[in-house]
């Protein structure tokens, strides 16, 4: 089984990353799983807990990593960057002997209420795909924007061309594990 892993730059309770990562996974064939990892247990990232051993958290979380054929992101913009949960789990997963994102293929998306979509995320995390030698999907861009118009109360998304890009994404990047 091929197994994406997720992660929602937002620990929002009505998160529309969280959203996005959920209404993915409907999408995907029954051959292929998207796991939403939670970052939230994650500590902020401080070489002296880097020692002999790990923080827990943060071994389970690479183990996982290290488990998936892809990675999946879809992150809101938090003052024109990454949000820090996401930095931070990002940091974590680059350090050590265990690189478990090394030339892994990445598809990124953004949503956010903005008329941008969170557009500028986007371009951060790309260079941090840089740093952790990953295969970022360039086409298409997914940047959800006005998201709070595309979402039903229910948290589902509602946004027709919306789901179009997502599953053109989708498409690409299972393309690139295979």
């Amino acid at each position: 089984m091929i197994v994406i892993a997720g992660l929602s730059g937002s620990f929002r309770k009505n998160s529309y990353n969280t959203a996005v990562l959920k209404a993915a996974s409907k999408m995907l064939p029954g051959n292929i799983k998207l796991e939403l990892l939670d970052i939230s247990k994650l500590p902020m990232f401080n070489e002296d807990l880097e020692g002999d051993e790990l923080p827990n958290p943060v071994v389970e979380f690479k183990n996982q990593l290290s488990k998936s054929n892809a990675l999946l992101i879809s992150s809101p913009e938090y003052n024109y960057s990454i949000p820090p949960v996401l930095k931070n789990a990002l940091d974590w997963a680059s350090r050590g002997n265990i690189q478990p994102l090394s030339g892994k293929p990445v598809g990124i998306i953004s949503a956010s209420p903005s008329l941008l979509g969170g557009a500028r995320v986007q371009y951060h995390i790309r260079q941090v795909c840089v740093a952790l030698n990953m295969n970022p999907v360039n086409r298409p861009e997914v940047f959800i924007a006005e998201a709070d118009k595309k979402f039903d109360f229910q948290g589902n998304l509602i946004d027709e061309k919306s789901k179009e890009l997502i599953k053109e994404l989708l498409q690409e990047l299972v393309e690139r594990i295979k």
